[in-house]
């Protein structure tokens, strides 16, 4: 792995940058690349931040103006690696590049909004797709109700080589939008569902009603957003590398491993910012060494870091490449020192050679093995491994909205799948008769037992394992359930888990989903197995991302 360390560039150029370049080693890209290769080797220093490119995403912009006059074909591909074009947006990706067509190929061109008219640099081509880098917009889009244009100035400084934000070049109204939309789609290509009349981002009105005319149009709501989209997220989970026999830390280069040194975050709390930063600069001032995920040496591999906003309680976890910490209670002293409200200090040792973050060893350095905070007037025991959601506005209204959805009335019960640490099973507690939650993690399962003890909730019970094995178990010890809610990861819902619930065939079904495709694919196995998909609302969880979850109500037919 390199790992960049981007120098400020001049006012003039206030989004370019030179790069330390460390090894050429890059993760390579499908088809023909020809980025692999770095002419040239510049030192900078960025006083702990990294800058580059122009307005959007066109950073890397040495590699490629390297390669710029080489011209590599591919059998049946229009165009060539290297060729400048000019291309009509037409929609985004997944993680926000824009999907532009020339003589019927496609591009992703990172920075480019659906609408546009950009002009751009093939930088890399396979048979089914290539990617193009912008150069610069021929044609913007302005937003037809407002008119405001819809392509705005990032704020971050570090925008256009950080991959932890994709949309900041985006207004926020426009996002919502867009991510309306994409759940949209998903569900009609994927899902073959018939949705109730949408407005596309460039304008554009129609109604997708044809696949399943007969049966009533599934109503998709306009996106809940926040009214404030930034400083949200209460975790921060930081990678330790180094560069120029420095310690540094920040975020994954979008599309890359490599390291964008980083002290400050707009999607961040600031007491976030504090803590990873006095961690930093504690571990450089002991000579504490970074992880090499090359050699597999050096010591400190992650920093993560969680605020309680309600208590102002925080965590920190040394996630270190081996037990012994050299200089670890100066260490200790020192990050308590620098930071006032810290009251948990932990480590977890991970000695694999592994993306996996944790490993499975975590002791307490100092202070308590949990802090505390409270969500939607429920309060919760955070462990250093805990899933907790990280925007808590946010999730007062996603688990809101499936409570809604399940349409309890106190009589029910409810069987929460992929239960986590109980978070919605116990928002649902307070309105059913019986919440069973289920999941395969068993820390988990100890911090949603914690968590029931906590809030004095006794009609919660939770069991570890499968749900496709304990759901079966519970029928036949003689629970039936009215609502059957699930919370599966990307990846969606395990086939065995949804042959379970058409056999044990609930009133309703509440589906929370985190990937747009997977949750479409499982509503059309639900609706061949005699449910029907009522109304989806998604909530913008990950302002300024691509992400985009959703709440779905289905009943059966």
């Amino acid at each position: 792995m390199r790992i960049l360390d981007l120098a400020r560039a001049s006012a003039g150029h206030r989004r370019r940058a030179w790069r330390i370049v460390l090894s050429e080693k890059r993760r390579p890209e499908s088809g023909v690349d020809v980025m692999s290769g770095v002419k040239s080797r510049l030192n900078g220093k960025s006083n702990g931040r990294s800058k580059a490119g122009s307005n959007g995403r066109s950073n890397t912009r040495a590699s490629e103006n390297s390669r710029e006059n080489e011209r590599t074909t591919l059998k049946g591909v229009p165009v060539s690696a290297g060729e400048r074009v000019t291309c009509e947006i037409v929609g985004l990706t997944h993680d926000g590049e824009g999907v532009g067509r020339v003589d019927g190929y496609t591009l992703f061109v990172r920075g480019a909004l659906p609408g546009e008219l950009v002009q751009a640099v093939v930088i890399s081509i396979g048979k089914s797709f290539g990617k193009a880098r912008m150069e610069k917009v021929v044609r913007e889009i302005v937003d037809g109700g407002s008119e405001t244009a819809i392509r705005v100035e990032p704020p971050c400084p570090i925008y256009d080589s950080c991959g932890g934000c994709q949309l900041q070049h985006m207004d926020y109204a426009a996002q919502l939008r867009w991510k309306r939309q994409h759940v949209v789609d998903n569900l009609t290509r994927i899902g073959k569902l018939s949705v109730q009349g949408e407005t596309r981002l460039a304008g554009k009105t129609e109604e997708s009603g044809s696949m399943e005319s007969a049966r009533p149009a599934v109503i998709v709501h306009p996106t809940i957003g926040m009214s404030d989209p930034w400083r949200y997220r209460n975790k921060a989970q930081v990678p330790i590398g180094v560069v120029a026999d420095r310690l540094v830390g920040g975020f994954y280069e979008m599309g890359s491993n490599d390291i964008v040194e980083m002290d400050s975050c707009l999607i961040q709390q600031e007491e976030n910012e504090e803590l990873v930063r006095a961690v930093k600069e504690a571990a450089r001032l002991l000579a504490i060494s970074a992880y090499n995920r090359e050699t597999g040496r050096g010591l400190l591999r992650h920093v993560v870091v969680r605020h309680a906003r309600t208590t102002g309680h925080r965590m920190v976890v040394l996630v270190t490449n081996g037990r012994d910490i050299p200089h670890g209670l100066e260490l200790v002293s020192l990050i308590r020192e620098s930071v006032p409200g810290v009251v948990s200090i932990c480590q977890n040792v991970n000695t694999a050679i592994t993306p996996v973050v944790f490993g499975e060893e975590t002791r307490v350095l100092w202070g308590e093995e949990v802090i505390y905070d409270e969500i939607g007037g429920i309060q919760f025991a955070i462990s250093p491994r805990s899933f907790f959601q990280v925007n808590p506005e946010q999730t007062v209204k996603l688990y809101g909205k499936a409570v809604e959805y399940a349409a309890l009335t106190g009589e029910e019960t409810v069987v929460d799948a992929y239960c986590g640490a109980g978070t919605i099973s116990l928002f649902l507690a307070r309105h059913a008769a019986r919440v069973y939650g289920v999941e395969i993690v068993p820390e988990a399962i100890e911090d949603a037992r914690r968590n029931a003890v906590l809030n004095g909730i006794r009609n919660a019970e939770f069991a570890v394992g499968p749900a496709e094995v304990v759901m079966p178990k519970w029928q036949r010890e003689g629970v039936s359930p009215d609502v059957i809610v699930v919370d599966p990861p990307r990846k969606g819902c395990d086939p065995r888990l949804l042959e379970t619930m058409l056999e044990l065939r609930p009133e309703r079904i509440v589906y929370v989903s985190c990937n747009p495709s997977t949750l479409a694919r499982d509503l059309r196995l639900l609706e061949n197995g005699g449910y029907r998909t009522v109304e989806v609302q998604p909530v913008d969880m990950f302002p300024h991302t691509g992400h985009v979850e959703c709440c779905v109500s289905l009943v059966r037919k």
